[in-house]
């Protein structure tokens, strides 16, 4: 469907945001500092209609990530060779810059769980999601990147620390990871560790992309801060300080805004754009 479509071979070192449809004519018009822009893969996997016309055009326009949802990666099971199938036909025709799903899962048997759900850091699960990985490339034909999660609680039989995890699985895989700031600072309270910590332990040199977005505030049970990741939310002061410690130390990276419910108008996405370019500018 795209053959004839520039080709974008890499995300730019630069702001995108992730599409919404309602921001079409906008976004095309007065993209401001956004090079590029994410869709999540299972919204595109039909066959035709307005979701793909808009897709066609944006993709003359910005460069493109692809970003899963569905594919579980984490999970016990086998990966859905259904899903797989129509994630290769979207890859084919889009040709994305980009690829990236997230450490979790989301399937038990033939069940599918709407949510992203964490994992146990064991030498067994290192081993199952590095398997998962290598499918996945091979299928797809190119490399994909990995997100870390964000957490609410910490697995008693994790052996492995989560960066050593991720360092790992780029190793036996040779794919990259994806950096979610918003997420490392959301782990770091609700599981109170040093989110600045986690960045200095993480494997910098394979990050391909990196995440913003916005969270809810809430209290657990004994009354401890307890932060939800809903991407409903401007990004906090914080989450922009911590995107700042780390573009300082991996250098300019392609840095996007998450706004996923609740979505404001164009002009307050864009602005949100702005500000990831102003963080972008001294680490250029």
């Amino acid at each position: 469907m795209l053959d004839n479509a520039p080709r974008f071979d890499h995300l730019p070192a630069a702001p995108g945001v992730g599409y919404k449809p309602q921001h079409f004519t906008e976004l095309r018009a007065e993209p401001g500092p956004v090079a590029w822009i994410e869709v999540h893969a299972e919204n595109y996997m039909g066959d035709g209609g307005r979701p793909l016309a808009q897709l066609r055009a944006l993709s003359e326009q910005f460069a493109l990530s692809v970003h899963g949802v569905g594919l579980s990666i984490g999970g016990e099971g086998a990966l859905d060779a259904d899903h797989l199938a129509r994630l290769k036909k979207l890859v084919g025709w889009a040709r994305p810059a980009s690829f990236s799903e997230h450490l979790a899962w989301s399937t038990h048997g033939a069940e599918f769980l709407n949510d992203l759900l964490p994992l146990p850091y064991t030498t067994a699960t290192l081993t199952r999601v590095a398997d998962h990985i290598d499918q996945v490339q091979s299928t797809l034909g190119c490399q994909m990147l990995l997100e870390n999660p964000s957490s609410y609680l910490a697995f008693a039989e994790s052996t492995w620390a989560e960066t050593d995890f991720l360092a790992e699985l780029v190793k036996r895989t040779g794919c990259g990871l994806l950096l979610d700031v918003n997420n490392v600072f959301i782990s770091a309270t609700n599981l109170g560790l040093s989110a600045q910590g986690y960045i200095d332990a993480f494997p910098l040199h394979a990050v391909g992309e990196i995440h913003v977005g916005g969270h809810d505030e809430d209290a657990d049970d004994h009354g401890a801060p307890l932060l939800i990741d809903s991407h409903g939310k401007p990004v906090v002061d914080p989450v922009w300080a911590l995107l700042d410690i780390t573009l300082a130390k991996c250098g300019p990276r392609p840095v996007l805004v998450e706004w996923d419910t609740d979505v404001p108008d164009w002009p307050t996405l864009r602005s949100e754009a702005e500000r990831a370019a102003r963080a972008l500018a001294p680490a250029a």
